[in-house]
């Protein structure tokens, strides 16, 4: 693993700042879907083409509410594109912009190194397993020790981010001693 710079020091990235890089990697995701969605014919129902949730009487029209099986576009657009997106960040930069954002990276958990491609392959079908029993495996970042969710111990990884380590303030004495009940020099 490659050593932080001076004054700092590798920690595990903890859940809070872990979904803030979440919510960025997520925004940026639907600005690269939304518009190939738009660029390509049939992808996204048309508005004129979709049938109306109401009646012209009134009453709901339940043939409206009825899923559609999703099309190939739609399962390279939503599944297979941001996948591969998220494993190439994972295998070239260590990490999604989200995490580097956060100044984090996603590295192997034995040797600190980066991940291998079906290290990071598993890690990203372990966040179906993660997200599968209400979210139980995302949340247990919060509580493991080395902060790693159900993907990150499916794949072997571990998120770490530098923490900048400064001194600690440090106080002469005769400053301390010219008042005794604050410690601070009231010239």
């Amino acid at each position: 693993m490659r050593q932080p710079e001076t004054g700092s020091a590798w920690i595990y990235a903890g859940f809070w700042i872990r979904v803030w890089a979440s919510i960025i990697d997520s925004a940026l995701l639907l600005l690269l879907v939304f518009p190939l969605l738009s660029l390509i014919p049939g992808a996204a129902r048309a508005s004129r083409a979709a049938p109306q949730l109401f009646t012209a009487s009134g009453r709901i029209n339940f043939d409206a509410l009825a899923l559609a099986p999703p099309g190939p576009l739609h399962v390279v657009l939503y599944w297979l594109l941001p996948a591969v997106v998220v494993v190439i960040f994972w295998l070239t930069r260590e990490a999604t912009p989200g995490k580097m954002a956060i100044g984090a990276r996603v590295v192997d958990a034995d040797t600190g190194e980066r991940l291998r491609p079906g290290q990071s392959i598993r890690r990203y079908l372990g966040y179906y397993v993660s997200t599968l029993p209400f979210g139980l495996g995302l949340i247990w970042v919060g509580i493991d020790s080395r902060k790693q969710g159900w993907h990150d111990k499916i794949a072997g990884s571990v998120v770490v981010r530098r923490r900048r380590t400064v001194e600690p303030v440090r106080f002469e004495a005769a400053d301390d001693a010219s008042n005794p009940q604050t410690g601070w020099n009231n010239e």
